[in-house]
């Protein structure tokens, strides 16, 4: 009987190595909440899709991992409560994931998504709760006004509305969501491409910490907010990295998709104390961003004092 056991123990041992994915470390409970990082990649992910440069070559030799675009997990383990903030093409296994490191496998679907802007990283993943996959019932989806126009009226993002897959909520700029009774969130904009929707960063909190959150914005001068007195009133701050440097994208003019070079957030931040930048949390990396691949450009990054995001990582709220 014992030697049957130990076959099936190391059967599932065996299985589990065989996935080649490692599983999510499950946070300690008695913390109460948390933010898992479930995705840190622009919209596309990595690879991404038509490119034969070294940065994906990378990932089909497998030198490199995939990595899924950016989607955070926001976990009350005391109220029994899970979020997604971003709906992202990899929805599937983002989900998954969150089940995993919340203890909630039975839960049919998050108790509610908040989406950040109308770009197809962020918000085309609420297609899984179809009736086509997933045949969720009101599954409460946050949105600002023009997002929240932006699916009711366009197809297929309709007809999630109309089968009550999904349960759209208002939200209004720094306008407060309670969602727990520890876990509340604020929606603030931010300028962007905003061809279908505003785009939005979001501010989560609890008694006991703040978060920022800012995976989109065209550059800091263009906002009215000053990202440097925006991070010395939090304790982390999880801030656009898509470029890394002007020329990346070779061919491209890099002002059709104008965003914070990570270059220029670190001068912005080069005169702040290092446990301000330290704060500093670089998500939302286009594939080209050698932060994602390169190792001496991530041991650069953490010299000069700031933080690399990275999938599976726990920010304790």
């Amino acid at each position: 009987m014992h030697s049957i056991k130990l076959v099936g123990i190391l059967l599932l041992v065996l299985c589990a190595c065989m996935t080649g994915k490692p599983r999510f470390a499950a946070p300690n409970s008695e913390n109460g909440c948390f933010l898992i990082v479930l995705g840190i990649t622009q919209d596309g992910g990595y690879p991404h899709a038509g490119c034969q440069r070294e940065c994906c070559r990378l990932v089909f030799s497998g030198k490199q991992k995939p990595k899924p675009p950016v989607c955070l997990g926001l976990i009350d383990r005391r109220a029994g409560k899970v979020f997604m903030i971003e709906a992202t093409p990899a929805f599937a296994e983002q989900w998954r994931r969150l089940q995993e490191v919340a203890a909630c496998p039975d839960k049919r679907a998050p108790d509610g998504i908040f989406v950040t802007h109308a770009h197809i990283g962020h918000y085309t993943g609420l297609m899984q709760l179809g009736r086509e996959v997933m045949g969720t019932k009101n599954v409460p989806v946050w949105a600002m006004p023009r997002m929240e126009k932006f699916l009711r009226e366009n197809g297929p993002w309709s007809q999630l509305v109309s089968l009550q897959n999904i349960d759209l909520q208002p939200l209004r700029a720094d306008s407060t969501v309670q969602l727990t009774a520890d876990l509340r969130i604020t929606p603030f904009l931010v300028p962007h491409r905003d061809e279908f929707s505003e785009t939005v960063g979001y501010r989560i909190e609890t008694p006991r910490k703040k978060v920022v959150f800012i995976p989109d914005i065209d550059k800091w001068e263009k906002w009215q907010r000053d990202i440097v007195t925006e991070v010395r009133s939090a304790d982390c701050a999880l801030l656009d990295a898509t470029f890394f440097k002007d020329g990346e994208l070779k061919g491209r003019a890099m002002k059709e998709v104008p965003h914070p070079f990570v270059e220029e957030t670190m001068r912005r931040f080069a005169l702040e104390p290092a446990i301000e930048k330290k704060k500093v949390t670089f998500i939302h990396l286009n594939h080209t961003n050698p932060l994602l691949w390169d190792k001496s450009a991530q041991k650069e990054l953490l010299r000069a004092g700031f933080s690399l995001a990275e999938e599976g990582m726990v920010i304790g709220l």
